[in-house]
C-alpha cells in the first residue's frame, strides 16, 4: 500500500523520479507504523469528502428529477460486466434491499435511462443496460466537478498516492468485513491470460480486453503469496 508522506518528509515532488518517490514512501511507511491510527478522524474525513461529492451528484439529479441512489445504480451499470448487470448485483453493490432496488430500476427504465432484456439461456434472468441518455447523464455526473478540481490542485505524485491509499483502504475494509469486492476482472484470481486473449476460470468463458476492465460480482483477489 502506498501511504502519504509524514510531515517531516513533505518536499517538492515535481521533479522526483519514480525511484525517489518509492524511497520516500518506504520511509513514510516506517514512520506511520509507530503512530496509532485515528479511525474517528478518518471516518469524519471520508464522510466529509462523501458529502462534497454527493452535493455535486444531487445538483445533477435535480436537473433530471431523480434521486442520488438512482444515479448510483445507473453508474454501477456503466462499470460492470455481463455477469453483474442484474438487479441482484445492483442490490449487492449498493447494499440495498431487492425491493428498494426494484423500485429504483423501474424509475430509471421509465425515464429512458436504462433498458431490460432477458438472458438468452435463462429467461428468468434479467440484464440491465444503460441507454445513450443514461450514459450521457453518468458522464456529466462522474467524476464530480469538486473532486476533479481538488485533484487538479494536488501535485501529480500526491494525486496518485492518494488514489492508491484509497484503493488499499477499500480493499482492507472489504476483506475485514467479508464483503464482495466488485473489483476489475483483470485483478481477479479467476482471470487467466491466454494466447489471443483472456479466460474466466470460474465461468469457463473467454473474455475480451473490454471485459477485463469491468467490475464483477464474482471477483476474488488472488491469495497472497506465502514464503516458507
Amino acid at each position: 500500500m502506498v501511504l502519504p508522506l509524514p510531515p517531516c518528509l513533505i518536499v517538492s515532488t515535481r521533479n522526483n523520479t519514480l525511484q525517489q518517490i518509492l524511497f520516500v514512501n518506504n520511509v513514510s511507511r516506517r514512520y506511520y507504523q509507530i503512530m496509532p491510527v485515528d479511525t474517528k478522524e478518518a471516518h469524519h474525513l471520508i464522510e466529509r469528502l462523501g458529502n462534497l461529492v454527493r452535493a455535486d451528484a444531487r445538483a445533477v439529479c435535480n436537473d433530471y428529477d431523480m434521486r442520488p441512489v438512482q444515479l448510483e445504480a445507473l453508474e454501477f451499470l456503466t462499470q460492470c460486466n455481463r455477469y453483474s448487470d442484474t438487479p441482484q448485483a445492483v442490490a449487492e453493490f449498493l447494499g440495498l434491499t431487492k425491493g428498494t432496488v426494484s423500485q429504483t430500476l423501474k424509475v430509471l427504465e421509465r425515464k429512458g435511462l436504462l433498458r431490460k432484456r432477458c438472458d438468452a439461456r435463462d429467461k428468468r434472468l434479467v440484464h440491465l443496460t444503460p441507454t445513450a441518455k443514461g450514459l450521457k447523464l453518468v458522464k456529466r455526473a462522474v467524476p464530480a466537478e469538486s473532486l476533479t478540481l481538488g485533484f487538479e490542485s494536488l501535485p501529480g505524485p500526491d494525486s496518485q498516492i492518494t488514489v492508491e491509499s484509497l484503493r488499499a483502504l477499500l480493499r482492507s475494509l472489504q476483506k475485514a468485513n467479508k464483503l464482495k469486492t466488485f473489483a476489475a476482472c483483470h485483478t481477479c484470481r479467476f482471470n487467466e491470460k491466454r494466447e489471443g486473449g483472456y479466460f474466466c476460470g470460474l465461468t469457463q468463458e473467454p473474455l475480451t480486453e473490454h471485459d477485463v476492465a469491468l467490475l464483477c460480482r464474482e471477483h476474488q483477489y488472488p491469495a497472497p503469496l506465502t514464503t516458507k
